[in-house]
C-alpha cells in the first residue's frame, strides 16, 4: 500500500497539469472570436444586416479556423520531422520549404505582382511555387549524396535555407521602401484573414497530413528506431521518407504562402505532448494534431488582447514563448 501512494499521488498530479493545460488552451481559443480591435454587440452577431454579424462571421470565425488548422499541420510537421531524423530539436522550417515560401513571395512583391486572379492572391501563389522548388530541389539534390542518411538531408536543407535567406537579402537591397515593408510584415508572420477560402484549404491540407501519418504510423513507429530495423520488417524506406518529406512540405509551403513563417510550434507542441501523454510516439499523432491547433490560437488570442492598439504578428508571439523553450531543451540536451 505505501509502495503505492506516491505512484497515485503523481498520476492524479499529472491529470491535473493536463486538464489545467488542456482548459486555459481551450479558454483561450474559444474567446478568440469575441476578440479585436472592435468590440462587438452579442446580441447584434445574428442579426445578417448588422456590422457585428460580418465581422464576427466573416473575419474572426473564419481566422479562427485558420489559426486551428496551421496550428495542426505545424505541430504534425514538426512531430514527423522529428520522427524521420530522430532529432528533437527538429523544426517544419529546417529543410528550407519555409525560405522556399518566403523567397517566392519576396520575388512577386518587388516584380509588383500584386493582383488577385479567381479570387487568389498572386503573390500567394508565388510563395507556394517557390515552397514546391525547394522541396523538388531537396529530393533532386538528395541522389547525389553519397550517403543518403537523415543527417545528410538536414544538412542539405540547412545549406538551402541558408542559400534562399541570401538571396532574400539581395531582394531587400532591390526593393522599394514599400516592398521592404510589404516583405518584413510578410516574414513576421499573420493570421488575418477574410472569408473561408484561405481557412477551408488550410483545413482541407491538415486534415490531409492527418490522415496521411495515422495510416503510415506503424511505419512511422519502425522507422523511429533506426533504419535497418524497418529494412527487417520490410520497410521501403527511402520511398517512406521521401513521400512523407513531400505531403508535408506541401502543406507547409501552402500554409507558409497564406500566413507567411510561423516559427516554434512544431518544436513547442511535440515535445509538449510527449511529457503530458508517455505514450508510444506513434500514438501521439491525434493529441499533437489537437495540441498543435490549441496552441495556434491561444496564441492568436494573445496577440489580439483589447489592451493592445493593433494586433502583434502572430510569428513574434510564437518566437517569445519557443525562444526560452529551445534554449532550455539545448541546455538540458533532450
Amino acid at each position: 500500500m505505501g509502495s503505492r501512494l506516491p505512484s497515485t499521488k503523481m498520476s492524479s498530479g499529472w491529470l491535473m497539469i493536463k486538464a489545467a493545460t488542456l482548459s486555459i488552451l481551450v479558454l483561450l481559443s474559444l474567446s478568440s472570436p469575441f476578440l479585436g480591435a472592435m468590440d462587438i454587440d452579442l446580441s447584434k452577431v445574428w442579426l445578417f444586416d448588422s456590422i457585428e454579424h460580418k465581422i464576427f462571421f466573416e473575419l474572426r470565425l473564419p481566422r479562427l479556423m485558420l489559426s486551428f488548422f496551421s496550428g495542426v499541420i505545424l505541430a504534425l510537421s514538426g512531430w514527423l520531422f522529428q520522427t524521420l531524423f530522430r532529432n528533437a530539436l527538429m523544426t517544419p522550417f529546417t529543410l528550407g520549404i519555409s525560405g522556399g515560401a518566403i523567397l517566392g513571395t519576396g520575388i512577386a512583391v518587388v516584380l509588383g505582382i500584386n493582383s488577385i486572379v479567381a479570387g487568389v492572391a498572386l503573390t500567394g501563389l508565388f510563395g507556394f511555387a517557390g515552397a514546391l522548388f525547394s522541396v523538388i530541389l531537396l529530393l533532386w539534390l538528395s541522389r547525389y549524396i553519397v550517403h543518403r542518411g537523415s543527417s545528410s538531408l538536414l544538412l542539405l536543407g540547412i545549406a538551402l535555407s541558408f542559400f534562399f535567406s541570401a538571396a532574400l537579402m539581395v531582394l531587400f537591397s532591390l526593393a522599394s521602401a514599400m516592398q521592404s515593408h510589404a516583405i518584413l510584415h510578410y516574414t513576421m508572420g499573420s493570421l488575418s484573414t477574410m472569408g473561408y477560402g484561405e481557412s477551408l484549404s488550410i483545413a482541407f491540407l491538415s486534415l490531409l497530413l492527418l490522415a496521411v501519418l495515422y495510416i503510415k504510423r506503424f511505419e512511422l513507429a519502425l522507422l523511429a528506431i533506426n533504419d535497418d530495423h524497418a529494412r527487417l520488417k520490410g520497410v521501403d524506406t527511402r520511398r517512406l521518407t521521401y513521400t512523407l518529406l513531400l505531403v508535408s512540405s506541401l502543406a507547409i509551403g501552402v500554409l507558409v504562402s497564406i500566413t507567411g513563417p510561423i516559427g516554434f510550434v512544431g518544436l513547442i507542441i511535440p515535445h509538449m505532448v510527449r511529457k503530458l501523454y508517455p505514450k508510444a510516439n506513434h500514438q501521439l499523432i491525434i493529441p499533437t494534431a489537437l495540441f498543435g491547433g490549441l496552441f495556434l490560437s491561444a496564441c492568436d488570442t494573445l496577440s489580439r488582447l483589447p489592451q493592445l492598439q493593433s494586433d502583434i504578428p502572430i510569428g513574434i508571439v510564437t518566437a517569445f514563448i519557443g525562444g526560452p523553450f529551445f534554449i532550455y531543451l539545448i541546455i538540458k540536451g533532450k
